[in-house]
């Protein structure tokens, strides 16, 4: 299930009921324990909200990669606060968005993945989950 399709879609986007659901983990569920079961079902996992605009560029960056991300929307899930939360606390700090995970691993928020893009380690991380072959 996606939440938008268009000519140039960002990749996969999860349906909000599928955060709630057995792999994203039940309502009982630490909501730190279920941001690391959602971060680990794809190569790459970015927690996004649809009008940031930090978000939108770090869609740009991946799709301009070649690379198709898992996109949590969290201003269009019903628990998207609590996953905003825990991602504050796994982050340390109020910018909570984007967030991605690659192979499973915290890389950060936008300034890491920019960071990692600009000193090149970006791509063997991307290889080294399956994300990118080339």
């Amino acid at each position: 299930m996606y939440y938008q399709m268009s000519a140039e879609p960002w990749g996969h986007y999860v349906a909000a009921a599928a955060m709630g659901g057995p792999r994203g983990g039940g309502s009982g569920v630490d909501p730190v324990e279920r941001v690391a079961r959602l971060a680990a079902g794809s190569a790459v996992v970015m927690f996004s909200v649809s009008s940031c605009c930090m978000c939108h560029a770090a869609k740009r960056l991946f799709r301009g990669m070649g690379v198709s991300p898992t996109v949590y929307e969290l201003d269009l899930d019903p628990r998207g606060r609590d996953i905003e939360r825990a991602l504050i606390r796994l982050l340390g700090s109020s910018a909570a968005v984007p967030v991605v995970f690659i192979g499973g691993r915290l890389v950060g928020a936008m300034d890491r993945v920019m960071a990692s893009h600009i000193n090149g380690s970006l791509v063997p991380l991307l290889k080294e989950a399956g994300a990118l072959w080339l």
